[in-house]
């Protein structure tokens, strides 16, 4: 299932003021190099839209040619029940890498039909140590069920047979985030997660943030000027991003922002796109510092 609901965006800016931050911001501009740094991850992003026979073979196109070496070993689902994802191993950085498909913009109409959602306790089988009190989204615990146990056994063997120490996440955003406590939770300590997503909704309530926070402090969400899915759910329904905020405002321009869900600051996310109405959802696309995600950019 991708985010959805036509109840989430109802979205202003009267309802964005009332969850106002208690902690003070602060706005950092990220050089060239630092913002080319993710072009890997993007890449891999890019590939998790590719048709699983391509990828299979890493032999999708410009995302496949810029990251030659890496090795896919499981990829899977179908786009509709099943988002696309795929798991290998990434020679150059020891590192296995984790992309789950994304939201396509092409069907974001569809996607505004469904109403059925609700904020859910995590599954203590898949997050274990959680209590009710943290909260996703109902349909995001949905689709990730679906493949959390297949990709961690995966990931085990291939953390065993390469004894590499690093688990990298790419796109797919809401199953990215909760693939990044997930591993948290399921793997040793001494195996790092570092999770790289791109136009991430919203996925849970304040306190499922605090505890990305805590557990995952390598955790990037990327925002492209202005996309409009990284304001849903609408924080007065009860959502809140995590931290890790990097809003690209123009090419060759971008900004860390600090803390959850920056709303002070001019050149974060929601003050960019206070509501819908003033986002463009063809900028959840991209270009990412020159690279397009999408189905329509797999070749």
């Amino acid at each position: 299932m991708r985010f959805s609901s036509a109840l989430l965006y109802a979205l202003s800016a009267a309802t964005v003021a009332l969850a106002a931050p208690t902690t003070k911001r602060s706005v950092t501009a990220l050089s060239s190099s630092q913002l080319a740094s993710f072009a890997p991850f993007t890449q891999f992003a890019r590939a998790a839209y590719c048709d699983s026979s391509k990828v299979k073979n890493w032999q999708c196109g410009q995302a496949c040619d810029a990251l030659p070496g890496f090795q896919p070993t499981l990829t899977g689902g179908d786009g509709n029940a099943i988002q696309l994802f795929f798991v290998g191993y990434w020679p150059q950085q020891k590192s296995v890498v984790v992309a789950h498909e994304g939201t396509d913009p092409l069907q974001f109409e569809s996607d505004l039909t469904d109403v059925n959602f609700f904020l859910d306790a995590l599954d203590t089988s898949l997050f274990p140590g959680t209590t009710h009190a943290i909260q996703v989204h109902n349909g995001f615990a949905a689709e990730h069920a679906k493949t959390a146990n297949t990709i961690l056994t995966e990931v085990k063997r291939l953390l065993s047979q390469t004894g590499a120490k690093q688990i990298g996440h790419s796109l797919g955003g809401a199953l990215a985030e909760l693939d990044s406590l997930f591993f948290t939770l399921q793997l040793p300590s001494d195996v790092h997660i570092k999770a790289v997503t791109y136009g991430t909704p919203r996925v849970g309530n304040p306190e499922f943030a605090a505890m990305i926070d805590s557990k995952v402090p390598d955790f990037v969400r990327i925002n492209n000027e202005k996309d409009l899915i990284p304001i849903v759910p609408g924080r007065f329904l009860g959502f809140q991003h995590p931290h890790g905020e990097i809003h690209i405002v123009s090419p060759g321009n971008a900004v860390s922002c600090s803390g959850d869900d920056d709303a002070d600051d001019s050149q974060c996310t929601i003050k960019t796109v206070p509501n819908i109405f003033v986002g463009n959802i063809l900028d959840h696309l991209g270009p990412y510092e020159g690279i397009s995600i999408g189905t329509i950019f797999c070749n």
